[in-house]
């Protein structure tokens, strides 16, 4: 998780209940069809209402929104933890999904839930403390569970979640240990329930279309990668800044970021990290975690990546893949709006930078109503559970290094850690 969220109002340029009351209007609209609200057909291209093109063929093309699933046909999800990231992005995401809608809330701060469950038109009787979270077994609206809570709380509300029979979508990073992420999988395998990890950025559009771009070589041989993902922490008491909460500092919050757009951009494992953390002695903030963590990773093919993690130096989100014919970067990368790419490549005598334009979509929106889809088919999600067991992997390797002063080998996984492409379901 990250402590970067906006707050609603300024996102949205007006109050929840206002941005609730449009969001629900629009999506009315969006589903008038009397047919269509009473069928149980999932929506799909011969749904989609599109308009005539009144622009000249020199212009980019208008496209409805659209077409989105009835509101009661939609997966309902209980939010787990109601702190900022779930108040300033999960929530106001929702009323941009076209799949998946907020059903109940899970908060130690009942008159905060009440507040939230009022402005989002829950019932009141969907709201759960973390004592009787177990009772949301009984709640058939509930088909997924969203677990926003403190990294090293993830563990024991994924169990308890799955023991409940309902499907789980957890925050990076998975949990703080190896034995955790183990139990995770497992005990939503015995379930028979679904476990997927929120890795937002697999899930943006220039992200996704760097993969599309490796994948059709237009890189050449990938050489390698070089990142950075740093922000300024203050408030010394925050749960982020205490080991046993967070299970470590910036390297798995958003050090994490840099690690996995590694792993799915080049679409290979390290076989060995060498990293350095740095701890301050005389700053407060990092009495129990580091502030800053550099890696070196390795891959079999000769690629390599290089990243910084920080939580003392302002905010800087980068990524740069180079390779043997052109190289693109992000900048920023791992943010919530506004990343932008540029691709270089040498063509007929010129160095060429092409700067594309893609169409911003709400990560969190996406990465929800991929799950949902998958919920809906029954397919794996494209970020399971194996995916944050081998970043928890690797994290521990780095933290090793970072110890010992010596590099560390790390196993290959044994089973794909990633399912079907999202643009694929």
């Amino acid at each position: 998780m990250s402590d970067n969220e906006f707050p609603v109002t300024k996102f949205f340029g007006t109050d929840r209940r206002g941005f609730l009351r449009a969001a629900t209007g629009a999506m009315a609209a969006a589903v008038a069809v009397p047919a269509f609200a009473q069928s149980s057909v999932k929506p799909n291209e011969q749904d989609d209402v599109q308009l005539s093109q009144i622009h000249a063929s020199t212009e980019e093309p208008e496209k409805i929104p659209g077409p989105m699933e009835a509101e009661d046909q939609r997966t309902g999800y209980a939010i787990v933890g109601l702190g900022r990231l779930a108040l300033g992005q999960i929530l106001p995401a929702m009323g941009k999904s076209k799949y998946s809608k907020p059903v109940a809330l899970v908060s130690g701060d009942r008159e905060k839930a009440m507040k939230i469950a009022a402005q989002y038109g829950i019932k009141q009787s969907a709201i759960y403390n973390y004592s009787t979270y177990d009772q949301i077994a009984q709640n058939p609206e509930v088909k997924v569970i969203y677990i926003v809570l403190p990294n090293s709380m993830h563990a024991e509300f994924v169990l308890r979640g799955a023991k409940a029979g309902k499907h789980i979508l957890c925050e990076k990073p998975m949990a703080t240990s190896v034995k955790e992420c183990e139990r995770m999988i497992a005990a939503c395998n015995a379930a028979n329930v679904k476990l997927m990890i929120a890795y937002r950025s697999q899930y943006e559009p220039y992200d996704m279309a760097m993969v599309k771009m490796i994948r059709e070589g237009k890189f050449g041989k990938l050489k390698q990668f070089i990142s950075t993902n740093s922000q300024n922490q203050g408030d010394p008491t925050q749960w982020r800044l205490k080991k046993s909460l967070a299970g470590g500092g910036c390297m798995p919050d958003v050090g994490v970021y840099c690690l996995n757009a590694a792993r799915f951009l080049s679409d290979e494992e390290p076989y060995e990290v060498f990293a350095t953390t740095v701890q301050p002695k005389d700053d407060p903030r990092f009495a129990e975690v580091e502030a800053s963590c550099q890696v070196i990773a390795k891959f079999p093919s000769g690629f390599t990546a290089v990243f910084n993690s920080a939580y003392d130096a302002h905010k800087s989100q980068f990524l740069r893949v180079e390779g043997t014919e052109a190289y693109a970067e992000l900048n920023p990368a791992f943010a919530y709006h506004g990343i932008k790419m540029k691709f270089t490549k040498f063509d007929q005598g010129m160095e060429i930078a092409h700067e594309p334009a893609l169409e911003e979509k709400d990560q969190f929106a996406a990465e929800m109503d991929h799950f949902s889809l998958c919920v809906q088919k029954d397919l794996k999600p494209h970020t399971p559970g194996e995916e944050g067991l081998q970043d928890q992997r690797i994290t521990d390797a780095i933290y090793e290094s970072a110890r010992s002063g010596k590099p560390v080998k790390v196993s290959a996984p044994s089973t794909a850690t990633r399912g079907p492409n999202p643009a694929e379901i």
